[in-house]
């Protein structure tokens, strides 16, 4: 005898759903908040590119947006956090190692070029690392009219006053030189810009600390023609006057192609 499966009370489904009272959904609204409001403080970050020393990869005036917690120190609280070291060649946000370098902006945007215990050294603006020469189709090389010793030999010529070298490096930058190279050391960096010839970098104020890491830049969000001087218009008339340009301006002087272009 074939058993009878009992169906649902069609009482029962007529009774009314209980509705969300007020209160729990401003509940659900704060904490969607506070997820978002810890997603971007702890894992992104908005930085503008101030200069022109990582152009043609960045441009002055491009938004980017920087993961943050991938190169954090790991912490058991987030295992969910894929952690990892730096690479070769990336790029990389940090704070300025150096408090009274020529650069005055806090935060910078280099390329790694040396992780602890590289060899590092340039010969006519062509990079080597451990005795590689680097294939670097991204960076701008130096010509006749530009060429730097200093710069583009390094760090075969030594500092002389007058090529805007850090007091404090030119001081340090020998004990870091082995044969021909310069050797990073354990828990430092050694970075430069993709705009060779004047970009103000490891060659000029040192090593950056791993401590001084802050992310990696993933994609420009929006990218708007920007003077290379803009940032130093500290003045309130100067940034109000930069800000209206901005809105006016904003449709014919966005660069719309640059939009969620991915940094590499």
């Amino acid at each position: 005898m074939a058993k009878t499966i009992p169906t649902a009370d069609p009482k029962a489904s007529a009774l009314p759903q209980k509705e969300e009272t007020r209160l729990e959904g401003l509940a659900s609204m704060v904490t969607l908040l506070a997820v978002w409001i810890f997603v971007i403080t702890f894992s992104f970050q908005n930085f503008v590119i101030p200069s022109a020393s990582m152009a043609s990869t960045l441009l002055v005036g491009d938004h980017v947006l920087v993961d943050r917690a991938s190169l954090a120190p790991s912490s058991s609280l987030a295992p969910f956090i894929p952690y990892r070291e730096l690479q070769h060649d990336e790029p990389v946000v940090f704070f300025r190692p150096a408090p009274n370098a020529k650069d005055d902006h806090d935060i910078l945007v280099k390329r790694v070029i040396g992780l602890p215990g590289d060899r590092i050294h340039l010969r006519h603006g062509i990079v080597y690392r451990n005795g590689v020469a680097l294939h670097e189709p991204y960076a701008a090389m130096p010509t006749d009219a530009n060429y730097n010793p200093y710069n583009d030999d390094f760090p075969a010529i030594a500092p002389e006053d007058g090529n805007n070298v850090l007091a404090t490096w030119s001081v340090e930058l020998p004990t870091h030189i082995q044969g021909q190279d310069l050797v990073v050391p354990t828990g430092y960096y050694f970075v430069m810009g993709d705009n060779r010839p004047i970009s103000y970098d490891s060659r000029y104020w040192g090593l950056v600390p791993r401590a001084n890491l802050i992310g990696r830049p993933l994609f420009v969000y929006w990218s708007f023609k920007t003077p290379d001087d803009d940032t130093d218009k500290t003045s309130a008339s100067e940034r109000t006057a930069s800000t209206f340009h901005t809105m006016l301006h904003f449709f014919d002087e966005t660069r719309w192609s640059r939009t969620l272009h991915r940094i590499e």
